[in-house]
């Protein structure tokens, strides 16, 4: 939290994460690690309540879990709806080298 930052603003921030879930290998080793390893290991899913990670389901592999965590994105059967896009039009991307572009050979 940023010392300029009021709390309400990190309090609504905090807030949205409240629901989301993740899905955690049931495997040896030193803790919560990347999905793609073991992707035949079973998998607790687990829920963020806004102060910790609390067990929500249990999924056989890795394919259920992802059909469990992207439900609300139409590509599974979790809970957890995807982020609505930010308001107003979508930015112009015109032709032009423009800041961040990356240069064409022979310019």
């Amino acid at each position: 939290m940023d010392d300029d930052e009021p709390l309400s603003a990190w309090a609504e921030r905090r807030d949205r994460k409240i629901g989301r879930l993740r899905a955690v290998p049931l495997a040896a080793g030193d803790g919560p690690r990347g999905t793609h390893l073991a992707p035949d290991a079973p998998r607790v899913i687990q829920r963020w309540n806004g102060y910790e990670w609390e067990p929500h389901g249990f999924a056989a592999n890795l394919a259920e879990a992802r059909s469990v965590l992207h439900l609300g994105t139409g590509t599974g059967t979790g809970a957890v709806p995807s982020p609505e896009p930010a308001p107003g039009p979508a930015p112009r991307l015109g032709p032009g080298t423009g800041r961040h572009r990356k240069p064409r050979a022979g310019r």
